[in-house]
């Protein structure tokens, strides 16, 4: 049985195959290899593909369109794109989207896409005259856990099996690099019909590494559609739903004939390119900061860059490879059909997976994660597991402890992004290890494994070291982030960065403050009497002094609770020292010296033995 490779697209599908070392997309009866991502629900069962796209403006009330912008993510973020595209959604359902369809129950965007992957399922049937064996299915590269989570959902509906989740721009960065045969530093800017990634990957001998990627998940030729009705039609927002999808559908032929023609009619009117290039300017504009950002976080310089790859049915507009031009300083290269890259690029790994392709026999793809992952510790503050730009599958560990007497549980608090306090960032999940013994604070040893899998999606686990009791979660959030959300936390991770590190330092001090009363104030509890008076007030106006200080929120007042806390320290060393010597002497007290020496991992004359390992010091988990 072949392997397949899926682009499942915004606004158009196409399913791939290789077949005597060739990689080729499937045709419909008509010749066509595009299957528009358009499904209508009749009394009948659903209808998909170019029938429902023409007929659409006919039923607007149950015809989807451009549902990928929907997948993964909740009612509250999608509520303007509904209002865009005059989807009714159920406001019963708070954790993820379900639109009103006429004549039946709702339906989901992961069941739309369902019924797109069974199309181009039913598609690859008929042409290899038997089922495929699995496939591989592309996803933007800045889809996160929940947006791959739905994607996965929804070739399971498709009776699918995923292969792999493989993101856009490596998909065409493998069409490129194993048609070419090509070497170097690649950018592949992809513009599709609802999102966009600009990825930069370094191809070398068969082994594709993706230095970098940004994009936006809500950006592509829907938006240019839009541009271009409202400046011809100001007023079509307030149009019944029927006459807002024919004058986006006209929108988009005129678009399309904008590519090759001067001027176009849009429903009477004469749009010349000119007039359609100023309404799109913005739009375009709005690719620039990713571009930056993706060379920033490579290390690379536009002048590094041997080849631009266009993907996407949306870089066939010749503004928007004008612009690409100017962003990289050089001609973006066109050989290759921008609608058809992807999943030609998905074929070409589905096949190396069967393991006897004739393509490579040494292809490694190197892809990375987009944000940060990581760990919400005591004080809200995130220690990171995974930088950004990772190279994945990618696995991770730290060990933590306990930051209270008797603490039993600990809540563990997964986050994605680059700021240093938690609240700043996106919640994944969370999850809680329950059972652990009644230690004192600081000796329980809780190790927490992070995993990224090839598909990009999360695992984590946690374990404590002593009992052995463990808890997991593979993070399945019911919405994902939104593409303002993932620009703004790069460009707060970047425009907060020296505020973020002081904040961070405040709490670290604090955290550190309050450990040290918290041991004091169980000594004084416990041999107040072992104290002169002189050196009990010295040391409880110090602790008082430390306890007002830790109240502050201002950063500037960090250095003033780390000096406390050393004079605290060194202020209460007699009183801790003569303490260590009391209960040293009670150990110690009728017991063999070469016992006590083996506990203290001592030879006979007083030196260490070899491999002994000193208690470590680790941090604190979130109680």
């Amino acid at each position: 049985m072949a392997n397949i490779g899926i682009d499942l697209g915004t606004t158009n599908s196409l399913v791939a195959v290789v077949m005597s070392g060739k990689a080729r997309c499937l045709l419909d009866e008509a010749g066509r290899a595009m299957l528009p991502s358009v499904v209508r629900y009749d009394a009948a069962g659903p209808v998909v593909g170019r029938e429902a796209l023409d007929e659409a403006p006919q039923f607007p009330a149950r015809t989807f369109s451009s549902t990928k912008r929907f997948m993964g993510r909740a009612p509250p973020e999608c509520a303007e794109d509904g209002r865009i595209f005059r989807y009714r959604m159920d406001d019963t359902e708070p954790r993820f989207v379900r639109f009103l369809c006429e004549g039946r129950a709702p339906v989901t965007p992961v069941e739309v896409a369902g019924e797109v992957l069974k199309a181009l399922k039913v598609r690859a049937v008929e042409c290899l005259f038997g089922e495929p064996g699995g496939a591989v299915i592309t996803v933007p590269a800045y889809f996160d856990d929940a947006q791959r989570q739905a994607t996965k959902d929804a070739a399971r509906l498709a009776g699918l099996e995923v292969l792999r989740l493989l993101n856009e721009p490596t998909a065409a960065a493998i069409a490129y690099g194993l048609d070419q045969r090509a070497n170097g530093k690649f950018a592949v800017y992809d513009l599709g019909g609802g999102t966009f990634d600009v990825s930069i990957l370094d191809l070398n001998d068969g082994i594709f590494q993706v230095l970098a990627t940004a994009g936006d998940t809500h950006l592509g030729g829907d938006d240019l559609d839009r541009a271009l009705a409202a400046s011809v039609f100001p007023g079509f927002a307030s149009d019944s739903d029927s006459d807002a999808r024919t004058l986006l559908a006209a929108a988009e032929a005129c678009k399309r004939a904008l590519t090759d023609a001067d001027s176009a009619d849009l429903l009477g009117v004469a749009v010349t390119r000119g007039r359609f290039e100023a309404a799109i300017a913005p739009i375009i504009e709005r690719t620039t900061a990713a571009c930056k950002q993706a060379l920033a976080d490579a290390g690379v310089a536009p002048s590094d860059i041997d080849a631009v790859v266009l993907v996407g049915g949306s870089t066939r507009v010749p503004a928007v490879r004008r612009h690409v031009a100017a962003l990289f300083g050089r001609e973006p290269f066109a050989d290759l059909n921008p609608d058809e890259v992807v999943a030609i690029g998905a074929a070409m790994q589905a096949d190396i997976l069967t393991g006897h392709s004739q393509l490579s026999d040494d292809l490694l793809l190197l892809d990375v994660i987009p944000l940060s992952l990581g760990l919400e510790v005591m004080g809200g503050i995130v220690e990171k597991f995974i930088p950004r730009c990772s190279p994945i599958p990618m696995s991770a560990s730290q060990t933590f402890t306990t930051h209270a007497d008797g603490q039993t549980g600990i809540d563990l608090h997964l986050v994605q992004g680059d700021r240093e306090l938690a609240r700043d960032n996106r919640s994944l999940g969370r999850f809680t290890l329950k059972g652990l013994p009644r230690l004192p604070a600081g000796v329980a040893r809780i190790k927490v494994d992070f995993l990224v899998d090839a598909d990009g999606i999360l695992h984590v686990s946690a374990k404590e070291e002593f009992t052995g009791i463990e808890a997991k979660i593979d993070v399945k959030p019911s919405y994902g982030l939104t593409e303002d959300e993932i620009e703004a936390m790069l460009e707060a991770s970047i425009d907060n960065a020296e505020t973020d590190v002081e904040d961070r330092m405040l709490i670290e001090a604090k955290v550190e403050a309050e450990g040290i009363l918290h041991a004091l104030d169980k000594a004084l509890a416990a041999d107040r009497a072992m104290l002169s008076d002189e050196l009990y007030a010295a040391i409880t106006s110090v602790a008082n002094a430390l306890r007002a200080a830790s109240l502050s929120t201002d950063p500037a007042d960090r250095k003033r609770i780390v000096d406390l806390s050393h004079e605290l320290d060194v202020i209460s060393a007699p009183f801790a020292q003569e303490r260590i010597e009391r209960d040293l002497t009670l150990a110690l007290s009728g017991r063999a010296a070469d016992v006590v020496g083996d506990e203290l991992g001592l030879n006979a004359d007083g030196t260490k033995k070899p491999g002994y390992v000193e208690p470590e010091r680790v941090p604190h988990a979130r109680s």
